[in-house]
């Protein structure tokens, strides 16, 4: 049975239609306008116990909106979602024992107080026992490497450190299914690395559902089998992440090292170039002419060095971002 299961989810937003300035306040005072705006646009998935899906999409593709429905902080304007069984804008106790919602650009703790104050507050929010509440507290600390940091005040922790204290809040209950937006952001590599290898070890040692949304594709391709593509609050992708790639990304990058400088008349018969210095050059191949242009290539120079990779994903994705939805592969 999935644990969490969305079936047409629509949300729209009536918002004030007002022109700027004084006349337009003044029209608007005597004979308000309002127009819709479509959040989320029959969006329908479902995820299954232990998985980690990634959730794509440009910053207002809707994705923050879609968290915010299945966590319940947010009601629906149309279509159904069950989270563990449960609906969750009905907020029951039992639901929210099983559910987490982290953002990475808010916090939970207390600022002035140490983080360890604000984890006694939230293990007696879920009536965590003392005893089993220190357990948890150690446990996730060692796997977090936050030896010693809890009994600081917030404020005085690193930004890595409070992510890491927030994600220990978070997860203090033991959560079923996490929801994670962006939670790595801001973070430099070494603790957004830390954060990565962590929540592999939480999923892994405790099956926890996760679905994560990220703008650092390394958090995606470190974690995700599966992503799901949201543009335009519709749902444009669902499945594999290197299938999305084959999609979208319908060429293969060729790098090549040459005897001598090559002029960029001589590659373009072969493919779409990407970069040329002096004796390396890089081209864009479409896949199903990949081993005849190889062939060709090799024929045509002495090359002393070859490389055949997909281009970078970051490259991909900010394309894929910046299309209307009406040009994205169906």
């Amino acid at each position: 049975m999935p644990v969490v299961a969305a079936h047409h989810l629509v949300k729209q937003y009536r918002v004030a239609d007002k022109q700027p300035g004084l006349a337009g306040t003044l029209r608007h005072f005597a004979h308000r306008r309002f127009r819709h705006i479509d959040a989320v646009r029959d969006v329908s998935f479902t995820i299954n116990p232990g998985e980690i899906v990634g959730f794509l999409g440009p910053n207002g593709a809707g994705k923050t909106t879609t968290l915010k429905m299945l966590t319940g902080l947010i009601h629906p304007t149309a279509g159904q979602v069950e989270v563990v069984g449960h609906t969750p804008f009905q907020r029951k106790p039992a639901f929210l024992r099983q559910i987490t919602l982290v953002m990475g650009q808010k916090q939970q703790l207390m600022w002035d107080l140490p983080a360890m104050d604000s984890l006694k507050i939230n293990a007696a929010v879920y009536d965590v026992p003392d005893r089993e509440a220190q357990a948890r507290i150690e446990e996730l600390a060692e796997m977090l490497q936050l030896h010693g940091q809890l009994n600081q005040p917030v404020r005085k922790l690193s930004l890595g450190q409070r992510m890491k204290a927030e994600l220990l809040a978070a997860l203090l209950h033991r959560p079923q299914v996490l929801f994670l937006d962006e939670p790595t952001l801001g973070l430099d590599v070494n603790a957004q690395a830390a954060v990565r290898e962590f929540l592999r070890q939480y999923n892994q040692k405790y099956h926890a559902t996760i679905l994560l949304t990220s703008h650092y594709m390394a958090d995606i391709t470190a974690l995700c089998q599966r992503v799901m593509l949201i543009h335009e609050g519709g749902l444009v992708y669902d499945g594999s992440l290197p299938g999305l790639l084959e999609r979208l990304a319908p060429h293969r990058q060729v790098t090549l090292e040459f005897d001598h400088a090559i002029a960029p008349h001589q590659l373009q018969p072969f493919g779409q170039i990407e970069s040329i210095d002096g004796t390396v050059a890089s081209i864009l191949v479409p896949r199903e002419q990949l081993t005849d242009t190889i062939d060709r290539l090799l024929d045509a120079f002495t090359v002393v060095d070859l490389t055949v990779t997909d281009p970078p994903i970051e490259k991909i994705m900010g394309k894929i971002f910046h299309a209307p939805a009406t040009e994205l592969p169906g």
